[in-house]
């Protein structure tokens, strides 16, 4: 069983200026939430006991924040000084939290509900049972996405993710995966995306995948923010 998340929100936001000038992107309101309180109430849902946030454009709103906003859950803030480290590298920052177990990583970007619970579920038990699995990702069909002009990034076949056939990139990555700490081992970068991570695992046919069924709700560009304030 999984019961440590992290939640990446040390991005710039820039797709959604004007309003990231003076606000992180996980602050943005959808509804009664934040992108971040909503991703954070989520996780609590799904039984994650310790929850690990990196931080570093407006890092200390988001710090103030949390501390405000008294969660009742174990969260540690990781704040990442100088240089933003990308994705994979804001990980393998906080790598030490996960005691060299099986976690789960998620995207605030995403409005997350109690509907993704099963499928998440479903995918850690593939991920248990499977002891070859070091990486599996929660994908979406791009028919599924609420904003049309998101393009796919991957295909899936037998529970394998590839990127070998341009004409069949037709899913996309939902926001949140499974990872063991084992897919950074050897790794001397400090600053790098997941996706150098992930086209090693697809290269060696290790990198799996879990299709998601819910309608994508994703806050892409400030276009897709403002309809989703309304939708919501």
């Amino acid at each position: 069983m999984i019961t440590k998340a992290m939640i990446l929100a040390a991005g710039f936001g820039t797709r959604i200026h004007p309003l990231t000038l003076e606000h992180p992107k996980p602050l943005l309101e959808i509804g009664n939430e934040t992108l971040l309180s909503n991703t954070i109430k989520f996780l609590k849902l799904f039984g994650i006991k310790k929850i690990v946030i990196n931080v570093h454009y407006l890092e200390e709103k988001i710090v103030q924040y949390i501390k405000k906003k008294n969660f009742n859950s174990d969260i540690k803030v990781i704040k990442e000084k100088g240089k933003i480290l990308d994705t994979g590298g804001g990980i393998l920052n906080a790598i030490e939290n996960f005691s060299n177990e099986p976690f789960l990583v998620i995207n605030p970007d995403t409005i997350w509900s109690s509907s993704y619970l099963e499928e998440i579920k479903l995918m850690e038990k593939k991920f248990f049972e499977n002891k070859k699995r070091k990486c599996s990702l929660l994908v979406v069909n791009k028919k599924k996405s609420f904003d049309e002009s998101i393009k796919g990034d991957f295909s899936l076949e037998n529970d394998l993710i590839k990127r070998n056939d341009k004409n069949k990139l037709n899913y996309i990555y939902t926001g949140t995966q499974i990872i063991h700490p084992e897919v950074f081992k050897g790794l001397a970068d400090k600053v790098f995306s997941m996706n150098k991570i992930w086209n090693k695992l697809i290269e060696n046919k290790e990198l799996y995948g879990m299709e998601s069924h819910n309608i994508f709700f994703h806050v892409s560009t400030l276009d897709a923010y403002n309809k989703l304030k309304k939708k919501f």
